[in-house]
């Protein structure tokens, strides 16, 4: 409950109409149809105790349309409302733009100016006992043979150290530059392993719990996907009590949660519990768990990553031997709240329990994965991650579905909100509802309040229906071909999306010498720089995968034409989509569509969401795959993205974009 303000009777409030125009008129900007039909639909679930899931395209202006009613609502209650994001680039624009904009404008005509804060996990802040004190060290073997890394790690240590002494919040977002999480991990700590406030001899001054006391005291609680997940699945709550919750980014919440809720097991896991029980238990105890994690580093480097259906005997007996060798070890710990009045030793047990509860734990979920009649009854999944020079093999296990997870926990006592300009998959919202547990529920409706381009006048959609199916072996020359060509009409300009990051440097290595234009890849620099320099340099042009798919925001001339090289569909070989997939159909479904093609239409909408950004963008999407314009499902597939202007003819595009290559 929040202690700050005393709430105010809705009746006593002005109208969301009335503090939507004070709000557009106070920030200088314009009425938008999309926007209030929002913010009434915002209200109105709120007012109903229903959920809600909200398209709203690009330039609607969503965040002032949930933010309004929001605040509104806080107003009249004694909790906050909460506003969850994906990206840290969001909460920055809230925190930073948004909300404090907003509550000047609305200070005047509401009983208080409204008030909001960010809340982060608690590894997001530094730990001032952990600083100080003898913790157990969170070394990682790997960076003892390199000296390079041991030296750069040293200098972030001591750069966390000096700003440990001046900042006020403990964030770890303040340190600019950033630093590793190898760096960062000796001064922070988890959930499991705080002490606790009343414990801790820096508790009275806990930067976590210092920013978790602002958060009850505010109106709006800015926090991520992944935190409102612990929060709601968890068994002790995180945010600050809320009866209303707006998911913005809603279209990644399936991927964070599953984020979350996906647990590990490796070598490394187990040596980490190993050294942390250390010398708090007898040694033949702790022998035991470091042989059976040498079992299970042999055992893995010898198998074949991927997806586990049936566990051999081998795996079955290793991962016992972990479980119980874990378990006897919590066992030799003794009481967990053993040491309570001596903080250096009740942390290094915390340190200790932590580590052993999360190898034990894991371990039984992935035995307990195996063993189902018929494979509708799965509930989890088990994958072998394969290694890399710096990481060993290890094993994986996450849920089928976190759909149940999320009716129950989080829509279960309060209303959500969903919201993102990409939601409705093949025209319906079904796909996603689905995903969030509200499919068959009457309680929520979806809605799709447009968007204020005009997307037949201002892009081309162009799907060369004229080229080869791709294929595994890279991309074809016809592929390189019609890039070349069509970044030429473009004059540059031109964002290349890739489905993988082999793609978009072959293609970069292929064509940088035959442009005459500066070609960037992702990776050259980091992404941030890398989309300023394209942005400012009108000629140049852009490659890169995943993250440039969702995260570009380049409005006006240096961004003319995007290009996609295939239908973003999941690898096949991706252990856990082919796992949901075959899941869907055991159950009678179409796995196909409900995963793979769910997954390809919502990245290629944010794809294709990157080329209008501001009222006077133009340009042309080129999508290369034929499928996109051949296959059966095209139609679900182009029925998820903007109604663009739509050919398969290769000189319309080419000439428009001539046209506009002339036009700046």
């Amino acid at each position: 409950m929040r202690v700050a303000f005393t709430a105010v009777p809705d009746s006593d409030l002005p109208s969301v109409d009335e503090l939507l125009n004070i709000a557009v008129n106070a920030l200088g900007g314009s009425e938008r149809q999309g926007q209030i039909t929002m913010v009434h639909a915002v209200q109105k679930a709120i007012d109903d105790e229903e959920h809600l899931a909200v398209q709203a395209g690009t330039g609607t202006g969503k965040s002032l349309a949930y933010l309004v009613p929001s605040i509104r609502h806080a107003m009249s209650g004694e909790e906050p409302v909460v506003i969850s994001t994906a990206t840290i680039a969001l909460q920055r624009q809230l925190v930073d733009r948004d909300l404090p904009r907003l509550a000047e404008a609305l200070g005047k005509d509401l009983p208080h100016e409204p008030t909001f804060a960010i809340l982060k996990g608690r590894r997001n802040y530094l730990c001032r006992y952990k600083a100080t004190a003898g913790w157990p060290e969170e070394d990682e073997q790997d960076q003892l043979f390199d000296p390079r890394e041991v030296s750069a790690t040293g200098r972030m240590v001591q750069r966390i150290q000096e700003w440990a002494e001046e900042t006020e919040t403990g964030d770890r977002d303040e340190l600019v530059p950033g630093v590793s999480e190898q760096a960062w991990r000796q001064f922070s700590v988890s959930a499991q392993e705080c002490l606790g406030a009343t414990r801790c001899p820096s508790g009275a001054e806990c930067f976590a719990e210092l920013a978790r006391a602002r958060a009850g005291e505010v109106d709006v609680v800015v926090t991520n996907h992944a935190l409102l997940a612990i929060d709601a699945m968890g068994d002790l709550p995180v945010l600050p009590e809320h009866e209303v919750v707006v998911v913005d980014e809603a279209h990644e919440l399936v991927d964070r949660v599953t984020s979350v809720v996906t647990a590990e097991l490796s070598e490394t896991s187990v040596m980490l519990a190993v050294r942390r029980v250390g010398r708090l238990i007898e040694q033949p105890i702790a022998d035991q768990l470091m042989e059976s994690g040498e079992d299970l580093k042999a055992l893995l480097a010898a198998a074949p990553p991927g997806r586990i259906d049936e566990l051999p005997q081998v795996l079955g007996l290793t991962l016992a031997l972990v479980r119980d060798n874990a378990w006897r070890c919590i066992t030799a710990l003794g009481p967990r709240n053993a040491d309570k009045d001596d903080p250096d030793k009740a942390g290094q047990r915390k340190a200790a329990f932590t580590a052993l509860d999360e190898v034990h734990d894991t371990a039984v979920r992935m035995l307990e994965a195996y063993g189902h009649a018929s494979e509708a009854d799965r509930a989890e999944v088990v994958w072998l991650d394969a290694g890399t020079d710096r990481r060993p093999p290890m094993l994986r296990v996450a849920p089928l579905t976190v759909s149940g997870m999320l009716r129950d926990k989080l829509f279960g006592n309060r209303t959500v909100v969903l919201t993102s300009a990409t939601l409705a998959l093949g025209g319906t919202f079904d796909g996603l509802a689905g995903q969030w547990g509200l499919g068959d529920s009457k309680g929520w409706q979806g809605i799709d309040v447009g968007s204020p381009f005009d997307h037949p006048r201002a892009g081309i959609l162009y799907v060369a229906k004229h080229l080869p199916q791709p294929g595994r072996d890279g991309l074809p020359q016809q592929y390189l071909d019609e890039i070349t060509e069509l970044i030429e009409a473009a004059g540059g300009r031109t964002l290349g999306l890739f489905s993988s990051m082999r793609a978009a440097k072959a293609a970069t290595e292929a064509l940088r010498d035959q442009l005459d234009v500066p070609l960037l890849c992702q990776g050259d620099d980091s992404t941030m720089l890398l989309v300023k320099q394209f942005a400012e340099d009108e000629a140049t042009c852009l490659f890169g995968t995943l993250s440039l798919w969702q995260g570009v925001d380049v409005p006006g001339p240096s961004l003319r034409l995007v290009i996609i090289d295939r239908v973003p569909f999941p690898r096949p070989d991706d252990p856990l989509t082919s796992a949901r997939q075959r899941h869907v159909a055991a159950k009678g479904g179409n796995g196909f569509m409900a995963v793979a093609a769910n997954h390809a239409a919502l990245l290629l909408a944010q794809g294709t969401g990157r080329l209008l950004r501001s009222q006077n963008d133009k340009g042309v999407i080129a999508v290369l795959d034929p499928r996109l314009a051949t296959a059966r499902y095209s139609g679900f597939l182009l029925g998820s993205l903007p109604p663009f202007w739509r050919t398969t003819d290769p000189a319309i595009p080419r000439a428009a974009l001539k046209r506009l290559s002339a036009e700046s």
